[in-house]
């Protein structure tokens, strides 16, 4: 039987295999209201027979926003305009929904990738960021506004509203984003965050407002409900977060109940030396995995049937993600299936669709 197609729970949450879709940023939504766009994109993808599709980075606040065109969970409008969409998705689909919930942090009010993706002054429909200190990305960039306890109260409480909006919407796991330079993983690292209080300097103290935002949100969630984070496990840069500061981490989130982690790297820096190689980046969920004691997904560069079969085989990480990939091919898991001797749902519509050799690829019933 091949592991990537067992079973495997997260919290109260039992997936039917072992292959997730990443949250991924769309930049096509409406003053932080999802748009038919987001119909057509999780429409098609819960229908790729993965275990677990992520709805993309959701910002928390509208400053939280990486662009002005993200996804937003923070008012009515914004829970109304992604209740229709799940509404018509769950009609056609059963796979499990959950939601990365973020804050950008000083990497906010920033275009769209294919409208250049540089920072966005006020005067061209940007904002004031936000960060532990008030150091740029880039130095050509504007300074972000370094918060204060206020402000980190008024995130903190964000995150809380989201996640309570999020429950009741009726997703199936909720996963805090302390990765790739946002806000959270500025707390996290020495080379974003240069405060000299009590969120800042020792590894305690960078850790502290992570911990404080994932506490405040499990407090509002049933009990066993998947809470996760993802986090970046180094910068790649010299004198920055690294793995054995991400592996104190995660002992600390497996404290508190985390449900999973989702392990990636890098993002928080421009000058980040990244030895990208096909799963370059599972070393670092194996470790975690081990030293922390609870459920790790990894992810980059798996592309392979055999590949990710592998790595859960192996021990390495007990879910495989997908971005690029499933968006180059949206079937991926079918394929897997396939290669791999296993089934998968499929929606009785394409029934019919699978190849001759592979009469038995799709569970029915």
């Amino acid at each position: 039987m091949s592991m990537l197609f067992s079973p495997v729970s997260l919290g109260t949450l039992t997936l039917r295999n072992r292959i997730v879709i990443s949250p991924m940023c769309q930049y096509s939504a409406d003053a932080g209201r999802a748009t038919d766009w987001h119909l057509i994109h999780l429409g098609h993808l819960a229908l790729s027979g993965a275990g677990l599709m992520f709805i993309e980075a959701t910002a928390v606040a509208p400053e939280g926003r990486i662009s002005p065109d993200d996804l937003g969970l923070w008012s009515d409008d914004t829970e109304a305009a992604l209740a229709q969409v799940l509404e018509s998705v769950r009609r056609h689909a059963s796979t499990p929904i959950a939601i990365q919930l973020a804050h950008a942090g000083r990497k906010a009010s920033t275009a769209a990738p294919w409208a250049g993706g540089q920072q966005l002054a006020p005067d061209q429909g940007g904002w004031q960021t936000l960060a532990p200190s008030a150091l740029p990305f880039d130095a050509t960039e504007l300074p972000p506004l370094a918060l204060d306890e206020a402000g980190l109260a008024r995130i903190r409480d964000a995150f809380v509203d989201a996640a309570r909006r999020a429950h009741r919407l009726g997703l199936d796991a909720i996963e805090l984003h302390a990765a790739h330079g946002y806000l959270l993983h500025q707390f996290l690292s020495p080379l974003s965050n240069r405060r000299d209080d009590r969120y800042g300097g020792t590894l305690e103290n960078r850790m502290r407002f992570p911990l404080e935002v994932f506490d405040a949100v499990r407090a509002v969630l049933p009990a066993g409900f998947p809470l996760g984070v993802r986090i970046s496990a180094t910068d790649w840069v010299d004198g920055g977060w690294d793995l054995e500061q991400s592996v104190a981490f995660a002992r600390e989130l497996q404290r508190r109940g985390c449900a999973f982690i989702d392990v990636s790297s890098g993002g928080l820096s421009p000058l980040q030396q990244i030895a990208v190689g096909p799963g370059y980046q599972v070393p670092f969920a194996e470790r975690i995995r081990h030293e922390a004691g609870m459920p790790t997904i990894t992810v980059g560069l798996i592309t392979e049937a055999a590949q990710a079969e592998a790595i859960v085989a192996g021990g390495q990480a007990d879910l495989v993600a997908l971005a690029r990939g499933m968006l180059y091919d949206p079937r991926w898991p079918w394929h897997a299936a396939a290669e791999l001797g296993a089934q998968v749902e499929a929606p009785k519509q394409y029934w019919r669709s699978q190849p001759r050799p592979f009469a038995k690829l799709f569970r029915q019933g």
